[in-house]
Formats: C-alpha cells, sequence, structure tokens
C-alpha cells in the first residue's frame, strides 16, 4: 500500500524536530497544538513508525528512524518549494539550519550571515552555535543542513568545501619581553603559563604544535571562549595560540594585547563548509555555500596582501 502523507505534516514534523515540542512549533508556525500533535500521529502512521519519543512536560526527542528521515524531509520540502518556483533566483525564500563552531561564530558569522540577508531577505537562517562534536552530530542526524567549521581529519563523513586557511599565531600580554621581538618560538611560548582553548578537538590541536618541537606547557590555564581567553592574556595571566583572529589586539574589557607570528613552521587550519555526504544539496544550501565562498575570499586575500 503507497504511503499517503502531505506537505503540511511534513513541514509540521519539521517545525517539532527543530523546537523540540509541539507546543513550541505550534507557536512558530501560528497553529494549535492539537493540529500539530494530530498531523504528526498521521505522519507516524503514514510510515509505520515513531518519529519522536515523548517525554512527559518536557517536550520531544527524535528516534533514530526520525534523525534519518528528518534529513530526508528537508531535502523533499526544499525540492518541492523549487517545484513550485519560489527557489529560483533573487527570489530564493525558505529556511535553511545551519551549525557554526563557536570560536569562528563570534569573527565570522554575523558578517556572513548579513552578507546573505542582503541577498537573499526572504529566506530564514537557523544559526545553532556549538562545538565541533555537537556540529558533526547534528549533521549526521539531519538536525542541521550545513556547518561552518575547521577541517577535523576525524570527522570522516562530511562532503567539505574549503573556504580559507588560517596561520596559527602567538597572544602576548602588551608588556612581556617576548612581545618585543617580531615573531616567537614554540619553545619559548612552552616556558610560560599557557592559556588554552579547552574546547575538543581545538585544544589537540593547539598541543599538538607543542610536541613538534619537543615542548610542552608545565602551566596551562583552561578556558572555553576566545573572549575569556584573550582578556585572560591581556591582564597578563599567561601567553596563548589562536587561529581565529577577531578585530582588534585587544580584550572585551578594551586592554591591548600583542599578537606575533610563530617562528616555527606550523600547520595551517582550514575553514569550510561541511554537509552530509548522503543528502543532496537543497537550492538554498547552494546559495549559501555561493555566499560563503565569496564572503571568505575577502580574508584570504588579506591574509596574502
Amino acid at each position: 500500500m503507497a504511503i499517503q502523507f502531505s506537505l503540511r505534516q511534513l513541514s509540521y514534523f519539521v517545525a517539532t524536530a527543530e523546537a523540540g515540542s509541539t507546543l513550541r512549533a505550534s507557536e512558530t508556525l501560528h497553529v494549535s497544538q492539537p493540529a500539530v500533535s494530530v498531523a504528526i500521529g498521521q505522519l507516524e502512521q503514514s510510515f509505520g513508525r515513531k518519529l519522536f519519543v515523548r517525554r512527559h512536560a518536557q517536550g520531544v526527542d527524535l528516534t533514530p528512524f526520525g534523525r534519518r528521515k528528518l534529513a530526508e524531509v528537508r531535502q523533499l520540502l526544499a525540492h518541492a518549494n523549487a517545484v513550485a518556483g519560489v527557489t529560483d533566483g533573487p527570489e530564493l525564500s525558505g529556511e535553511l539550519e545551519i551549525g557554526i563552531f563557536s570560536t569562528l561564530a563570534a569573527a565570522y558569522a554575523p558578517g556572513l550571515l548579513r552578507a546573505f540577508a542582503t541577498r537573499y531577505p526572504t529566506v530564514q537562517i537557523r544559526m545553532r552555535e556549538a562545538n565541533l562534536d555537537q556540529i558533526h552530530r547534528d549533521l549526521e542526524g539531519g538536525v542541521i543542513e550545513l556547518a561552518l567549521l575547521y577541517d577535523i581529519d576525524t570527522f570522516g563523513n562530511m562532503k567539505r568545501i574549503p573556504l580559507a586557511t588560517f596561520q596559527p599565531y602567538a597572544l602576548l600580554p602588551e608588556s612581556h619581553p617576548l612581545a618585543r621581538a617580531p615573531a616567537v618560538s614554540l619553545s619559548d611560548l612552552a616556558a610560560e603559563p599557557f592559556v588554552l582553548i579547552d574546547l575538543p578537538h581545538s585544544r589537540d590541536y593547539f598541543l599538538s604544535l607543542f610536541r613538534m618541537v619537543g615542548a610542552m606547557p608545565t602551566r596551562v590555564i583552561r578556558c572555553t571562549s576566545i573572549d575569556t581567553l584573550r582578556g585572560m592574556v591581556a591582564h597578563g595571566f599567561g601567553c596563548s595560540i589562536l587561529v581565529t583572529r577577531p578585530f582588534g589586539d585587544h580584550a572585551h574589557d578594551g586592554r591591548p594585547f600583542a599578537c606575533r607570528p610563530i617562528i616555527e613552521s606550523v600547520p595551517p587550519h582550514r575553514a569550510i563548509i561541511g554537509h552530509s555526504v548522503g543528502a543532496p544539496l537543497t537550492p538554498l544550501a547552494e546559495a549559501f555555500i555561493e555566499t560563503a565562498l565569496t564572503f571568505f575570499s575577502g580574508y584570504a586575500e588579506a591574509q596574502s596582501a
């Protein structure tokens, strides 16, 4: 027997998955909560499988089957919009869910999203800022369609579109003796208190730089945000290394610090757009990638100048 479902039911399913509850989905869709619940029940009956696990008074979670279907349904709705003629040229419209790595988000996400919104004002972008592991899970689970992140070799099941390459650099208190030199060595940095960005994969990358020269910091201060790290360095608590370079060499409170190149040849970090291997790109995703390539080309030109 053929499976019967409507685009309305599918859109209610996606809204509920994104909101985490039928109540919040109904508020977003401007319909009643029972209408959303009934539509999802009918969809589950058509599939013969549960899409959600209901948590009493706490919303819903996607089942493994629901996570697989979410990516497929997003694709189906996107192509339905294309058939209806609402994804052609400047009239591109709809919703796009993207994930952005937290250390990239503050420096690049606002400008990138503004560039996209200027070109496609009727597209709604839903941004999820998270660490690398969470972004990878969201991409595999179909929660997001695209991810802006640094390239990590362990994330194998993902198509990668290179955007820009960034070279690691040293951060030093402005009055630190090492700041007087035009460049600093990893060995000298290892001898100082080191302020480490303590996020999965990021910390491994930065510590691996010291292993290259056979030295390792013995005094480590751990931070989970770039703003905090920059502040700790500016206030003299230690030195650090970063890849992302926000505008202005000063902490959140305005206190300055110094940035210097690293003497040794160290591997750069590559910013990429990642997307699922198993799902074709929607017109919205293709438009966002095109915008991101143009946006980041400006940073590449500035670095090479």
